[in-house]
C-alpha cells in the first residue's frame, strides 16, 4: 500500500462557518496550497503584506504532502488587502494562491471549523486489496473507529529517548535539552540530523554546537546562552520558543492518550470475546475493531477521555483505571502536568471523543495503478470532523 505518491494523491479541503461581516477589520482569505505547510504560507504571507506573523490566524494546520484549501484571518493595515496574493518557488512544485472572500469582526479560530473533506488515492494494491477497501470502509462509517492521534503529532517522538514533553513533565530540563538538540526526532530535516549526531559526540562543548548549529535555527539562542551558563539548564529550555515547547508537551500528552484510549477499547473488548486487529503508531501496536455491538457502539460514541492534565478527571471506573496504570509505569502522576520548569508554555486542557465515524463516503472501483506495474489503485473521499485524522483511516482499512 502507498498513499502520497504525489500531491494530487491527497486532497483535503477545509470546511468552515465562516464570521463574515462587512465592516470588519479582518480580511479572510481562502488558500490553496501545494508542497508547502501552513506555517510556511503565513511566513510568506507577512512577508508580502509587510505585517508580523501573529497577525495572520490559521484555525488549524495542514502539512505539506498535499493539495490544501484552507483559510486565514489577516489583521491588515487599510488597503493592504489585495484581492488576489501568490508565490511560487523555483521549480513552481511549492506555490500557494491566496483569494479574498470576504471580511470579519475577529480573527479565525478552531472552533470555526466543522471538519475536512478528503479525496485520497490508494496505490500499490493487491486485487484482493483494492476490492476490500469499499465495504471495510463502510464498516468503519457505520461502527466507528479508534480517534486516535497519528503519526504528525508525533514529529517530536525521539524513538527509545522518548519525548521532549516527558522530561519537561519530570522537570528533567538537562534531559529535554538532550533530546532537543542532540537526539533525532522523527520530523527532523537531515540538516538537524546531522547536527545532532554531532551535538550527540560533544555533548557540553558549547563553543563548539554552536559552531555548527544550523542557520538560522531555533538551536543557536540556546547555544549562545549555555555557552556563557553551562550548567543553567533550566534557563536555557525557556529560551525556546514558546509555540514550540507548547507542541513537546501536546505531543506526550498525545502519545498518552493513545495509549489510555487503547487500554479502555481493550477492556471493553476482551470480555465479548472480540480480536482486535491492530495499526502502529509512534511506536506502539494500537488496536482497532472490525465491528460492534450495538450496546457498546453507543458507549463508545458518548465516550470523551481528556489529554493529560493536571485538572483531568476520568469519570468512567474503566478510564480511570487506564489513566491510573499507565501514568504509574510511566513514573507520573496528573500533578505532575503543570510543567512547572516552563515560564510561558503549559500542559493543554481539553479533551476528545474516543471514536470517530466518517461520513460522505464514496469509494471508486479499482484501477491499473500508473505508478506501480501490475498494481491497483483507489480514490476514497471522506468528511473527518475536526482534529481526526484521514492517514489514520486508511491505516485502519487496510490493517
Amino acid at each position: 500500500m502507498r498513499i502520497k505518491a504525489q500531491p494530487e494523491d491527497f486532497i483535503v479541503e477545509e470546511q468552515i462557518r465562516l464570521p463574515l461581516a462587512p465592516d470588519g477589520k479582518f480580511v479572510l482569505y481562502r488558500i490553496s496550497k501545494r508542497g508547502l505547510n501552513t506555517l510556511d504560507v503565513q511566513e510568506q504571507i507577512a512577508a508580502a503584506l509587510h505585517i508580523g506573523k501573529e497577525r495572520i490566524a490559521f484555525p488549524a494546520l495542514k502539512d505539506k504532502e498535499a493539495l490544501a484549501t484552507q483559510y486565514a484571518s489577516v489583521l491588515a493595515p487599510q488597503g493592504a488587502a489585495p484581492l488576489r496574493l501568490s508565490h511560487s518557488h523555483d521549480s513552481g512544485e511549492a506555490r500557494f494562491e491566496a483569494e479574498r472572500i470576504g471580511w470579519s469582526a475577529r480573527a479565525l479560530q478552531p472552533s470555526d471549523l466543522t471538519g475536512n473533506l478528503f479525496t485520497i488515492v490508494v496505490r500499490d494494491l493487491a486485487l484482493d486489496q483494492a476490492q476490500a477497501i469499499r465495504p471495510r470502509l463502510q464498516q468503519i462509517g457505520e461502527f466507528g473507529m479508534p480517534n486516535y492521534f497519528d503519526e504528525q503529532r508525533f514529529g517530536s517522538f525521539a524513538g527509545d529517548a522518548g519525548f521532549v514533553g516527558k522530561k519537561i513533565i519530570q522537570r528533567d530540563a538537562e534531559g529535554a535539552l538532550r533530546i532537543y538538540l542532540a537526539t533525532k526526532m522523527a520530523g527532523d530535516p537531515e540538516r538537524v540530523r546531522v547536527f545532532k549526531e554531532f551535538a550527540h559526540e560533544q555533548w557540553g562543548n558549547w563553543p563548539a554546537l554552536m559552531e555548527r548549529a544550523p542557520k538560522p535555527s531555533n538551536f543557536r539562542s540556546v547555544l549562545t546562552y549555555m555557552k556563557d551558563h553551562p550548567q543553567d539548564y533550566r534557563r536555557a529550555l525557556n529560551l525556546i520558543p514558546h509555540r514550540l515547547l507548547a507542541l513537546y508537551l501536546s505531543a506526550y500528552q498525545s502519545w498518552l492518550w493513545n495509549l489510555i484510549a487503547a487500554r479502555y477499547i481493550t477492556s471493553a473488548l476482551s470480555p465479548l470475546g472480540f480480536t482486535s486487529r491492530s495499526i502502529r503508531v509512534a511506536g506502539n501496536d494500537l488496536p482497532v475493531y472490525l465491528n460492534l455491538p450495538e450496546s457498546v457502539r453507543l458507549r463508545f460514541a458518548r465516550t470523551r477521555i481528556p489529554l493529560p492534565n493536571h485538572r483531568a478527571v476520568f469519570s468512567e471506573p474503566e478510564l480511570a483505571q487506564a489513566a491510573s496504570e499507565l501514568l504509574a509505569q510511566e513514573g507520573l502522576t496528573l500533578n505532575d502536568f503543570k510543567a512547572r520548569i516552563l515560564k510561558k508554555a503549559f500542559a493543554a486542557k481539553s479533551s476528545r471523543a474516543l471514536i470517530v465515524e466518517p461520513s460522505q463516503i464514496e469509494v471508486g472501483d479499482a484501477e491499473n495503478d500508473e505508478l506501480a506495474r501490475k498494481r491497483w489503485k483507489v480514490t476514497m473521499r471522506y468528511f473527518l470532523p475536526p482534529g481526526s485524522y484521514a492517514t489514520l483511516v486508511v491505516k485502519s482499512i487496510m490493517s
